[in-house]
């Protein structure tokens, strides 16, 4: 046969084969076979879009591919869980829900997938179904201790505590006994007022851990508040022995004293608490600021004092223990020791408002105007927007007559009082005297005027206003009905009678301002009032008695320059 006769031929024999039944059939398994592998990639494709999308945290774009993944694979675990991810990451719970159940559906022995179920139904506050996602987890894998606690968890969400407590006991079997397990044991029993059982297990931990004094100490709590000290004691007294912790019993121990009326042994616990460094300085720092709040007879006072000086030497750069020292010296009138204590706090720690606010307030108390100066213009570079500052301040500069720096600190702070009426009266006295020394008569009376509007009896104001108008020769009229409305209400103040009698001198009323300061003189040896009523007898033509008593003043002090040379010269200078 010839070559071309044999092609032919093998040509005819192979679309035999190809348009047999038998071979259609197996062309057709190749082609579904073919088909599915292309969607299981397609599937995959998508599900790894998805994948990229969640790490981006745009979990929207991700679910959306996710179920396209999802379409063509839908008997896929792990496209399910990760919908429920992604869904879960949007708070759309409930919609993530039947995707986690899918995914378990599908593997049922995947602990993760039960962990999101569980927490989908938390999330939805469909506790019991939570609870038996983590049922059937410890039942899959039950040394899991993590899946008893969150188990536990949840029975105590639902109030079953018996359950809570065979979830913990199982925990316990599996890693023994722990603090926290024995910790969460005890508040069950303590809230279901099952003391004993609590009591049973705060021993456990004490006999499983002898060197831990921390167990004991939580047991003796247990003891004490339900009124059984008698058993709280010993335990206490042997970590007080000696322990890193016997600080803590000091002080239970001072309580139960202190209930039982051993005032004594109270205190000495106290001292021993607090005589230890290894107490945090701001626990002994409250509970000492709670002793001086309900102890306030002049003993307690005394042991409070003492208790101040025991925090101070076991911590001695702790500022807020210096600065319930100061409170403290304060109290028992101390006051010279107690500036000197605020001081030392405020250099510890310059942050704390109260220590600069009683610094202040001692420093010009104790007429320390150098100090008040300095510790105010600190105070205000830390806390530029508190009034009290800046009135310090120029309560300060005014003493020393810098009248200029006195109106600025004070109508700097004014602009923070404008709320309070009261404050806002005392900074406008004090502008009053500022502006009057800086020779600003019309704003001193503006000043002055602002006070008298809202407050017309205020006595300050009235007494300087009007003798600074005396001093001007201005007004005086005015000076007159204002210095006798204040000796009127101050019958026995010394310096308010002397302030009258001074207008009525300018008012040349010299017989009237005699009688007045006749009055003023019996109630001391003042060196201003001395001075003006010599010089209203030399005005009266008794020289004689006016020298006298400008001697007298200079004698005193607080006179003016001239003094010297009235009793030099034997007559009025002025």
């Amino acid at each position: 046969m010839s070559s071309h006769s044999f092609r032919i031929v093998a040509l005819v024999v192979f679309f035999s084969y190809l348009c047999s039944p038998a071979f259609a059939q197996k062309n057709r398994r190749h082609k579904d076979e073919t088909h599915r592998q292309s969607e299981l990639a397609q599937a995959e494709y998508y599900f790894t879009e998805g994948m990229k999308y969640y790490l981006l945290d745009n979990y929207t774009k991700a679910v959306d591919y996710f179920q396209k993944s999802l379409e063509i694979n839908a008997e896929n675990a792990g496209t399910n869980y990760a919908i429920a991810q992604a869904l879960a990451k949007t708070r759309s719970f409930q919609d993530a829900i039947p995707y986690a159940e899918k995914a378990i559906k599908l593997v049922s022995t995947n602990k993760y997938y039960y962990i999101l179920l569980a927490d989908l139904y938390t999330r939805d506050k469909k506790y019991p179904q939570a609870a038996k996602a983590y049922q059937e987890l410890v039942r899959i894998e039950p040394n899991d201790p993590e899946s008893y606690i969150e188990l536990a968890n949840l029975y105590l969400q639902q109030g079953k505590y018996d359950d809570a407590i065979k979830a913990y006991d199982q925990i316990e079997k599996r890693i023994g006994i722990t603090e926290e397990i024995s910790r969460q044991k005890q508040q069950i029993f303590l809230k279901t007022n099952h003391l004993n059982d609590a009591i049973s297990e705060g021993k456990k931990l004490v006999e499983s851990f002898p060197d831990e004094p921390r167990y004991a100490l939580l047991l003796a709590e247990i003891y004490t508040a339900n009124k059984r000290t008698n058993e709280a004691i010993p335990l206490l007294e042997k970590v007080a022995s000696g322990s890193e912790a016997s600080s803590q019993a000091h002080l239970i121990l001072s309580d139960i004293y202190r209930q039982q009326g051993k005032v004594q042994e109270a205190d000495q616990e106290i001292e021993k608490a607090f005589g230890n460094s290894d107490l945090e300085a701001s626990v002994k720092v409250q509970i000492l600021a709670n002793y001086i709040q309900t102890h306030r007879d002049q003993e307690s006072r005394k042991k409070a004092l003492k208790f101040a000086d025991l925090i101070i030497k076991a911590h001695p750069m702790e500022a807020k223990a210096y600065a319930v020292y100061g409170d403290l010296l304060a109290m028992n009138d101390q006051k010279e020791n107690a500036r000197l204590i605020y001081s030392k706090a405020s250099r510890l720690d310059n942050s704390i408002y109260e220590v600069w606010s009683n610094l202040l307030r001692l420093d010009a108390e104790l007429n320390q105007v150098d100090s008040l100066i300095k510790h105010s213009e600190q105070a205000l570079e830390l806390f530029p927007n508190q009034g009290e500052f800046w009135f310090f301040n120029g309560y300060a500069y005014l003493l020393r007559k810098n009248y200029q720096k006195a109106v600025d600190a004070l109508e700097e702070g004014k602009k923070l009082a404008s709320s309070d009426q009261k404050l806002l009266n005392d900074y406008n006295s004090m502008l009053g005297d500022a502006y009057n020394g800086n020779g600003e008569y019309t704003r001193s009376d503006a000043a002055y005027e602002e006070v008298l509007a809202n407050d017309p009896d205020n006595s300050s104001v009235l007494n300087n206003y009007s003798y600074y108008l005396s001093l001007r020769k201005q007004k005086l009229e005015k000076a007159k009905e204002m210095s006798k409305r204040l000796m009127d209400k101050h019958p026995d103040n010394a310096s308010y009678i002397d302030t009258h009698a001074w207008v009525l001198y300018m008012l040349k009323e010299y017989k009237e301002s005699k009688k007045y300061l006749e009055l003023a003189i019996k109630d001391g040896n003042n060196g201003t009032i001395l001075e003006h009523y010599g010089d209203v007898l030399y005005k009266l033509g008794e020289t004689e008695k006016a020298v006298e008593m400008w001697m007298k003043a200079k004698k005193a002090g607080e006179t003016t320059e001239t003094i010297d040379k009235k009793i030099a010269q034997r007559k009025l200078v002025e």
